[in-house]
């Protein structure tokens, strides 16, 4: 016998113990009613009932416990936990016995035993408030034996921690209900904010709802709160981060519950509240993209992702994997990376996802066309690049031979194979840019561009988004570590901004754009405001429960190399066309003459193989918008 059979025979056997115990409870119960109701009718006087009567209440009572442990049971009232008892319980109770009242005179009047109309009422109307009296009265005994009986949140265990909720709907009282209940817990509800005037005043499940959005940190004070626990899964992301902003002032853990989507399921509980991330503080609601035509675009295709165990790349291939495609490629120069992804990737799909796993470099033409000509993917995801800003700048050849170089000979492999679509990640550092990673980026675009202009078979597009909060190499994980390390935190400059969006936001964008693509275009998502460095480093201290230039220092290191205070996302010269998806935007193609650029790729090409120190001015030369620092 397996373990989960055991396991569940384990759980019949205590249901049934329960549901037992339960029964034996009901039929003691119609026994006491009729009783109770011979000595209502009789006034308590034993000598006084009929022998009538009590050979009646003898007879029937047995037959009566039977027809209400029957309809109880067909009510799945031996299902229910009396530890969560609620109004719900007590409603089937009440149709249970509207049922059972019925049987019981009818079972009275076939066999012939009349008994007073009084005592048919006593054990009708007695024996459903007696039912549900009962459990009511284990689920009281069990809080007031756990110290939470208590109807106000000043009584409360002191040992406990204690919570503040911002948010007095539906979900807001499910986790009330769940923390009164849980005993996986500690926390103790002490009150309740939400911004309806109409609830201040009242209470929520007998936690007092004491104010608006404006009395956060006053209420958090005055009642000691530990931890503030955001319950309003509904509200735009603005909403949100307006409520956490001010949340995030007094000090106290910040935590959420999950989407809409999840309060729908019904999986709001204090089980999976999960910790507040910077991500909720963006104020943007999260980019959604048409799954549905995203799945059937990609279901039985041949889809190929460079740079498949990298922080976009591999969550490309979870993506992907999920939408059925008849063969998954992941091509990728780092063994550790795609080992992880393939090992996830087997472990979740086992036998039912065709992977395929490659090593190797986009650097080496005879590598990357023989992938492209063995496999003929029908869909291309280009994502191997560098992109480490300072590195570059002290590497620029490499990230020539990587980026460009590399991006052009996996497009003409791709279009040598026959390919039906070739999407490239690209960055908005490509606009204007004053480094050399965002102008070989550009350079890329540009490749994209000219390959589909003169590859008519494939469809050649770009997609250009900004940071990735948690990718390799970003800022968040640096602060991070930096805070855990007690500080200090390093922001190159007060005033510099950029753009942010999630991993899985930023694939979204990567597969809509895939959907959209007509060859040519560069997407590009709507991020939002752009978000202040200083502002998210600030923010993460003060998440991790710190106090900023007091606990941990911040210290402003100056821009480094090839850095800029703040990104674009279009230059000027490329419009902008919207989409289906109000967040997603198209910049149209710039005019430019292929041959000549042509010539100046095979240039550059030779002169990143030498080292050549004059390789940004060769750059200049094909990205005029491209102003080096040094320049």
């Amino acid at each position: 016998m397996s373990s989960n059979e055991v396991q569940k025979k384990k759980k019949e056997r205590l249901w049934i113990k329960n549901a037992t115990l339960v029964l034996l409870a009901d039929i003691l119960m119609v026994w006491l009613i009729g009783l109770i109701a011979l000595f209502l009718r009789f006034d308590f006087s034993i000598s006084s009932i009929p022998e009538r009567y009590f050979t009646g209440y003898i007879y029937l009572t047995p037959l009566w416990c039977v027809i209400t442990c029957v309809v109880f049971y067909i009510c799945k009232l031996y299902h229910s936990i009396w530890s969560f008892v609620s109004l719900d319980e007590a409603i089937k109770v009440l149709g249970a016995y509207v049922i059972i009242g019925t049987c019981e005179v009818v079972s009275s009047l076939i066999l012939h035993i009349r008994m007073p109309v009084s005592f048919y009422m006593v054990v009708i109307v007695g024996g459903a408030i007696l039912h549900i009296g009962v459990r009511f009265s284990y689920r009281l005994l069990r809080r007031l034996i756990r110290g939470k009986g208590s109807l106000s949140s000043s009584s409360s265990s002191d040992n406990g921690e204690r919570v503040m909720i911002i948010g007095g709907g539906d979900a807001g009282a499910v986790l009330i209900r769940d923390l009164k209940h849980s005993t996986r817990t500690n926390q103790i509800p002490v009150c309740v904010i939400d911004d309806n005037e109409t609830k201040w005043g009242r209470s929520l499940f007998g936690v007092p709802i004491v104010g608006g959005k404006d009395d956060i940190i006053t209420m958090a004070a005055e009642y000691n709160v530990d931890t503030i626990i955001y319950a309003i899964p509904s509200a735009p992301g603005l909403v949100r981060k307006e409520y956490l902003n001010i949340a995030k002032e007094t000090g106290c853990k910040l935590r959420t519950v999950p989407g809409l989507y999840q309060l729908a399921q019904g999986d709001v509980s204090i089980s999976n509240v999960r910790n507040v991330e910077l991500t909720d503080l963006l104020g943007r609601d999260p980019i959604t993209v048409d799954n549905e035509a995203v799945f059937n675009m990609l279901k039985g295709k041949t889809v190929l992702v460079t740079g498949g165990g990298g922080s976009i790349g591999s969550e490309l291939c979870r993506q992907i994997a999920k939408h059925e495609p008849k063969r998954l490629i992941i091509f990728d120069i780092y063994e550790n990376n795609a080992y992880e992804i393939q090992q996830e990737l087997i472990r979740k799909y086992h036998d039912n996802l065709d992977l395929v796993v490659l090593i190797g470099s986009v650097r080496n033409t005879h590598r990357i066309t023989s992938v492209m000509m063995d496999y003929k993917p029908d869909v291309v995801f280009h994502a191997a690049a560098h992109k480490h800003v300072p590195l570059m700048e002290t590497s620029p050849n490499e990230a020539i031979k990587n980026n460009v170089m590399g991006t052009y000979k996996t497009a003409k492999a791709a279009a040598m194979a026959g390919v039906q679509k070739f999407v490239l990640i690209s960055t908005d550092k490509a606009v204007n840019p004053t480094n050399i990673m965002g102008a070989t980026k550009r350079i890329c675009e540009m490749i994209i561009q000219m390959m589909e202009r003169q590859t008519p078979n494939t469809r050649f597009v770009a997609v250009r988004f900004g940071n990735v909060l948690g990718s390799n190499g970003s800022v968040i994980p640096l602060f991070k570590k930096q805070i855990e390390e007690g500080g200090p935190v390093t922001v190159t400059h007060k005033e510099i901004t950029r753009f942010f969006m999630t991993i899985p936001e930023a694939v979204s964008l990567v597969l809509q754009a895939s959907y959209y693509a007509e060859g040519g275009e560069i997407f590009v998502l709507d991020m939002g405001d752009p978000v202040k460095i200083d502002d998210m480093a600030r923010n993460l201290i003060k998440l991790s429960g710190k106090r900023p230039d007091v606990d941990i220092k911040i210290e402003y290191t100056g821009l480094r190399p090839g850095e800029k205070l703040y990104e674009e996302k279009l230059m000027a010269e490329e419009g902008m066309k919207t989409t289906e998806n109000k967040l997603i935007f198209i910049g149209k193609p710039i005019e430019m003459d292929d041959e000549d650029f042509k010539v100046k790729l095979a240039k550059l090409d030779d002169d990143s193989k030498e080292d050549d120190e004059n390789i940004r001015r060769y750059v200049m030369d094909i990205v005029p918008t491209y102003k080096p620092n040094t320049y």
